[in-house]
């Protein structure tokens, strides 16, 4: 699959590529093109463009553009869901929204100013979005075990977190 949007990637065209990779299609291509381009590099390549203005997978009211990929391809992942939570607080500004929200705004904005291209910024970015997707995963399982992890020592506690994340793939 080949997917399009505009050039000069920040919070959700980093957010995006690494949802698609990681939950869609492994060897999907991206192309980061000029706003006035995307259209026409829609019908030469068929390509599926996102984040752009008036496109399915964009913004609607107050959901951002990976909002709407997890939308339209089921996801249901609830760590997945926390981590559209972020996403959507950092790309919207509704940093009210998620703790983490100003922090991934902040690292996608130096990200993509240190990038050579939107290539390597999509690269760079996938550590951060990875970390954040296990974060939430660790939560649940917090959650779930609360009584459990509040007995045990800290090295304990990290190891039950690492084995149970592991579980849930």
């Amino acid at each position: 699959m080949k997917w399009v949007t505009r050039e000069f990637v920040h919070v959700d065209r980093t957010a995006c590529p690494w949802l698609i990779r990681r939950f869609i299609d492994p060897e999907a291509e991206f192309i980061f093109a000029p706003v006035e381009k995307v259209l026409q590099i829609v019908e030469k390549e068929k390509a599926i463009p996102y984040d752009v203005q008036g496109v399915e997978l964009g913004h609607r009211g107050d959901r951002c553009s990976f909002d709407a990929i997890v939308e339209k391809y089921g996801l249901k992942d609830p760590a997945l869901l926390g981590v559209a939570v972020i996403v959507r607080a950092a790309d919207t500004g509704k940093m009210e929204l998620a703790p983490e929200a100003a922090g991934l705004e902040a690292i996608m904005s130096g990200i993509s100013m240190a990038a050579k291209d939107d290539h390597e910024a999509v690269e760079k970015a996938r550590i951060v979005y990875d970390a954040l997707y296990i974060n939430r995963k660790m939560k649940l399982v917090e959650k779930r075990s609360r009584a459990e992890v509040e007995k045990m020592s800290r090295s304990e506690r990290r190891e039950f977190l690492k084995k149970e994340i592991e579980k849930t793939g």
